[in-house]
């Protein structure tokens, strides 16, 4: 409960960087991280966590030998997750998004295997929305994904600009309900 008073409270101060009052549910966790394939997808990247809904289920199903870089700009968001998480696994980045790529070799990491995405990019100014997007795909492997939920479909034509392959599906228990989008090097 503590943790989603605290997300009430930064999208309140902070409603482009935030895109919705309340934290991602479970469901909409289950849907964006479905088609990782664990046993294999080994660097893996998180946009935005938040309060870590999606954080916490991606290290509940990784791999000993896997790796997960997670790029939070919110200095009260981040500080949370780095009280609750001390696993060697997992490295939380307060920077921008922009920056994979030097993350990547910074840590001695070649590619992505996949990249999950809670940013609100529909709230981003052009620019910096496409390159996030840009960066993100020239992050990747060869068939590396990339797995962004948006509250619209406004995005979409700009990932399949990007991306060799999407798919979209849609949860509505979640509040507000979400499109996600499984988009294919």
């Amino acid at each position: 409960m503590k943790r989603k008073r605290s997300f009430i409270k930064q999208f309140w101060e902070d409603k482009k960087m935030i895109g919705s009052v309340r934290p991602s549910s479970r469901f909409l966790a289950k849907k964006m991280l479905r088609s990782i394939d664990f046993n294999s997808d080994k660097v893996i990247i998180e946009l935005g966590p938040g309060t870590g809904v999606f954080t916490f289920e991606i290290i509940k199903k990784m791999k000993p030998d896997a790796i997960l870089l997670v790029f939070e700009l919110n200095i009260t968001f981040i500080r949370n997750l780095r009280k609750l998480i001390k696993d060697e696994r997992v490295l939380l980045i307060n920077d921008s998004a922009e920056k994979i790529e030097e993350y990547l070799i910074k840590y001695n990491l070649e590619k992505a295997d996949v990249i999950v995405s809670s940013l609100p990019l529909s709230n981003f100014p052009d620019e910096l929305k496409e390159s996030i997007v840009l960066n993100s795909h020239k992050s990747l492997k060869k068939n590396g994904k990339f797995i962004q939920f948006q509250y619209s479909l406004a995005n979409k034509e700009m990932f399949a600009a990007i991306f060799n392959k999407i798919s979209t599906t849609f949860t509505l228990l979640n509040f507000p309900p979400a499109f996600v989008y499984t988009c294919i090097k």
